[in-house]
């Protein structure tokens, strides 16, 4: 989503032809697919890190702009760390690049996160801001809801724009927790209070169902693990209110499609797939492109001559469904690959943090894609669905249906079951022993303890509320200001002091 987009693109948008274009796109892939033509045994990963900025009160800082300016005139290069905009004005994005992961590749992450965390500090300290890596900005009032506080880069507004054309009306935040939030937007500014870590990972187009198969069968636990997402507008809600909060943030429907079912664009799925394509056909089938990103390459043409097509329609708008796991065609130094994207868990605590979260997934993704009996034949996907929200309500307390043990706790089954997968899944992959043991040790832990950043954040609001006396408003301050101190020093979450 990193291109901008004019008012005159809008202005002059062909919609129908837009359509075929999305649709030469998918006939393009195909063939891609059927003449074996995209990359293949090359398991590239990729990181992609928001973060959000705050006062030193402990507020949101509605201050990228500024920050970002520092970063891109401090000498360093850009595409070090890849620093850019995101969809609120307190809000920055960071990709790293991508590696391979054998050898001491999630240390080479750990290292390069702390690294560029550090450059984005400096740089936020030279604007009189803070950073802060955390799921939902707990400190963003209903006050900030406004569309003054969505980034100046122009896509985000135009975004903002079609999205509230295609809906209609209002968006409503509408959110039953251990507190409860109902409120109604004229924009989609409330979106902007998440943000979250995006793993990625290259893969076989033979292999890609079984990838995003495995992908979907373990979000609820990795929501379980790394929920870090528990207050927004004030209010206590779901360990990670991130998915409940994306869903109603970004959704175009309007009331008659609600009630007749349609699907909201932050969506889970509804079905195992057999291959690539179907993801990219539910696209077509469910949700009407909101970007007029187009190109004057004709992907059909191209293809035939043997030549690479870019798909940016296809691209585009599959970069506006919001998938928790999200199927990836992209062109690298001239070779087209699949990948898989996975948008689970919420951003931070710590660098550490989350790279467990990231030898969790790239674990278990990677067992359990190569297991002899897959897991979407033993698990209903209904049952990964209800996994999923179930995690998302209750974090690392959740309760988990796992063939083989019905309903389980997560923590118990990620001790007892799944962190030798994981580790299993890692060695297949070459990483060291080392980097196994030290990361998923950071897994470990939290289950032993029953801490991660969700359950952190409300013991230190209940210390700062009961203890200190403070009003709400105050403790949530107190607590962002300590957690974006204690995500600097770098310890893992479960070892904070409340």
């Amino acid at each position: 989503m990193g291109d901008e987009v004019t008012g005159s693109a809008l202005r002059h948008w062909d919609h129908p032809a837009y359509t075929a274009r999305l649709q030469a796109g998918r006939t393009a892939l195909a063939q891609l697919l059927a003449d074996r033509r995209l990359d293949r045994d090359r398991p590239m990963t990729g990181l992609e890190l928001e973060l959000d900025l705050v006062e030193p009160t402990g507020d949101p800082a509605f201050a990228n702009d500024a920050v970002l300016e520092h970063l891109h005139t401090s000498g360093e290069e850009d595409a070090l760390y890849g620093a850019q905009h995101e969809l609120g004005a307190f809000n920055i994005e960071l990709n790293l690049p991508p590696r391979l992961l054998d050898g001491a590749g999630i240390s080479w992450y750990e290292s390069d996160l702390a690294a560029v965390l550090s450059e984005v500090r400096e740089a936020a300290d030279k604007a009189g801001v803070r950073v802060c890596p955390i799921g939902t900005m707990p400190t963003l009032s209903t006050d900030h809801m406004h569309v003054e506080a969505l980034s100046t880069a122009r896509r985000y507004r135009i975004l903002n724009e079609q999205i509230m054309s295609q809906r209609g009306e209002d968006l409503r935040i509408d959110i039953r927790g251990a507190e409860s939030v109902d409120f109604t937007s004229s924009s989609i500014a409330p979106e902007s209070a998440n943000t979250s870590v995006q793993f990625h990972l290259q893969v076989s187009p033979e292999d890609f169902a079984r990838y995003w198969n495995a992908a979907q069968a373990i979000a609820g636990v990795q929501v379980a693990m790394g929920a870090n997402s528990p207050y927004l507008f004030g209010r206590q809600l779901w360990a990670e209110t991130r998915v409940i909060l994306f869903e109603q943030g970004t959704d175009t429907r309007r009331a008659h499609q609600r009630e007749a079912g349609a699907r909201p664009r932050a969506w889970f799925g509804e079905r195992w797939i057999d291959g690539v394509l179907d993801l990219f056909d539910e696209n077509y089938r469910h949700f009407a492109p909101l970007l007029p990103l187009c190109d004057e390459e004709d992907p059909l043409a191209v293809t035939a001559a043997g030549g690479v097509p870019s798909l940016r329609e296809l691209r585009y708008h599959n970069g506006t469904v919001y998938r928790w796991n999200r199927p990836v065609y992209d062109v690298s130094s001239g070779r087209p690959h699949l990948r898989v994207e996975n948008r689970v868990v919420a951003a931070g605590p710590t660098a550490a943090d989350i790279c467990a979260n990231m030898a969790l997934f790239y674990g278990l993704v990677v067992h359990y894609a190569n297991a002899p009996v897959p897991l979407c034949e033993e698990m209903d996907f209904a049952q990964a669905a209800a996994n999923f929200r179930s995690a998302a309500r209750h974090g690392i307390h959740a309760d988990q249906w796992w063939p083989g043990r019905g309903l389980v706790p997560a923590r118990t089954l990620v001790l007892e079951d799944l962190l030798p997968k994981a580790a299993e899944g890692l060695a297949a992959m070459g990483v060291v022993s080392r980097d196994i043991g030290r990361f998923l040790g950071v897994i470990e832990a939290r289950c032993r303890r029953g801490v991660n950043g969700a359950t952190w954040q409300v013991a230190r609001v209940q210390v700062a509320e009961h203890r200190q006396r403070l009003e709400r408003r105050d403790a949530l301050r107190a607590m962002v200001l300590d957690y974006a101190a204690r995500s600097a020093d770098g310890k893992p979450v479960h070892d904070w002091e409340v």
